[in-house]
């Protein structure tokens, strides 16, 4: 199965490419487990639930890539939730970064900040999504993961982007 991850800060379009993109390539999407969760648990939330949220969403991960066909698109990754982890309490728990690193996604999709900010109760950086995005953008080198940026104010450019990206990486770019 081939995994392709959607990442970036808050309010940077990563649901709408995710739902576009299984539209396209006609297979599954796995949707952010941490909306489910904060929805059914409220907004206040500590260490323990990063933890649950990042289970939530592997497990999420596991049960819909066997829908998928070939390819399987992750409306938020691990990652998100280590940058959310480490911003809202200067720590990550290991079992994230274990699980990071012994599952990677093939291939990131860097969604960039410059859409206009969408309120929404349970976003909660509207003022740091740039510095946000930095942070991402190191974590991706530091790992030596394949991603691309996807930026532009036009959502058709940047599913254009995202196709051409994912196309190339599965060999069907022609």
């Amino acid at each position: 199965m081939f995994k392709v991850a959607i990442t970036g800060p808050e309010s940077s379009g990563k649901t709408h490419l995710a739902i576009a993109l299984a539209a396209h390539y006609k297979t599954a999407y796995t949707p952010e487990f941490s909306r489910l969760y904060l929805k059914k648990h409220g907004t206040a939330y500590d260490e323990a639930d990063l933890l649950e949220i990042a289970k939530g969403q592997y497990n999420w991960e596991l049960a819909y890539a066997r829908d998928a066909k070939r390819l399987l698109i992750c409306d938020t990754d691990l990652l998100v939730i280590k940058i959310w982890s480490e911003v809202r309490f200067q720590e990550c728990h290991p079992w994230i970064e274990r699980q990071l690193h012994l599952h990677p996604y093939d291939l990131f999709l860097l969604c960039k900040p410059d859409l206009p900010w969408e309120p929404d109760p349970l976003r909660e950086n509207p003022d740091d999504r740039d510095q946000l995005y930095l942070r991402y953008l190191k974590a991706l080198q530091d790992m030596n993961a394949t991603f691309t940026e996807i930026s532009g104010l036009d959502f058709e450019q940047r599913l254009q982007q995202a196709v051409s990206f994912i196309d190339r990486s599965l060999g069907l770019a022609g």
